[in-house]
């Protein structure tokens, strides 16, 4: 039986698609005056349950990515990572779970638990085993090869992405997680957003705030409410309410956010930003 392989689309583009680069790529990536200033270092001091990261080309979010990641590398390390993003290409179904059996990245390929991906489709009712909405999706791909930097390809993801960002969907595919990670455990859910897109520096920092308060409140009602009231640009809020819905199922409620830093940081031109922000929720500190 040949295996269903999904090919890397914004390698070379996003990030490096050369394994050698891409491997200093990511270390620049945690080197980085916004960056955590330091290499991952493997150590079990944490638990944690989840991470809102960042979704942009490494140049511009990846110092921001690397303090999930680091938080992450002092972990104990999951099995399963469940990754969550919007949906820009427009394919495919509202809320789709990948259905490949492995993700082709420049540094190997990482299996797919279809398991898992089943078990959600099966427990929320609206979300679809369909590739089609992952053929041409950065969101959830950005993230594999930080993952892969910390682990080798020594783990499984479930990708999910989500056209249908809507409170009660999002709400509906947060509980379907909490009771597949009760079925099958051993998960860190990743929420991939970006912030406010091109506005001000100063407009971004003020919507955002708006945001991050209610994240930060464990509010998945609240951000949604934020988001529609002020037009907020963050792309990702539907993933970040399924994160957080998941993360109070499961009575797992310290949150902490780790750095918040715009394109303009970057560039130096702050009349036109897109803004980013890592959290983690841990299960225990």
């Amino acid at each position: 039986m040949n295996m269903r392989i999904r090919k890397p689309y914004v390698a070379g583009m996003f990030y490096e698609a050369n394994p050698e680069l891409l491997k200093r790529q990511i270390e620049e990536c945690f080197l980085h005056r916004l960056g955590p200033g330091k290499l991952p270092e493997k150590a079990k001091k944490y638990e944690v349950f989840g991470l809102i990261v960042p979704h942009a080309g490494y140049m511009y979010s990846g110092p921001v990515a690397a303090h999930a990641y680091y938080v992450l590398s002092q972990a104990r390390k999951s099995k399963y990572f469940i990754i969550i993003g919007p949906n820009h290409s427009g394919m495919g179904s509202p809320i789709a779970v990948a259905s490949e059996d492995a993700w082709e990245m420049p540094f190997g390929k990482v299996k797919v638990n279809i398991d898992y991906a089943r078990c959600i489709s099966a427990r929320s009712g609206i979300a679809s085993i369909d590739s089609r909405a992952h053929l041409y999706e950065h969101s959830v791909e950005v993230q594999i090869p930080f993952l892969q930097f910390l682990y080798g390809s020594d783990f499984e993801i479930i990708p999910v992405t989500m056209l249908l960002q809507n409170y009660e969907a999002s709400r509906r595919v947060g509980e379907a997680l909490a009771e597949c990670i009760s079925e099958y455990g051993d998960a860190v859910v990743i929420a991939s957003t970006d912030f406010t897109h091109y506005e001000s520096a100063e407009n971004a920092h003020r919507k955002d705030k708006l945001a991050i308060e209610r994240i930060l409140e464990l509010d998945s009602r609240g951000l949604y409410d934020v988001v529609i009231e002020n037009e907020i640009t963050m792309c990702g809020y539907g993933p970040v309410i399924v994160l957080i819905e998941a993360a109070k199922k499961l009575g797992y409620t310290n949150i902490k956010i780790l750095k918040y830093a715009t394109s303009g940081d970057i560039t130096g031109d702050y009349s036109s930003v897109v803004a980013y922000a890592s959290f983690v929720i841990f299960k225990s500190e």
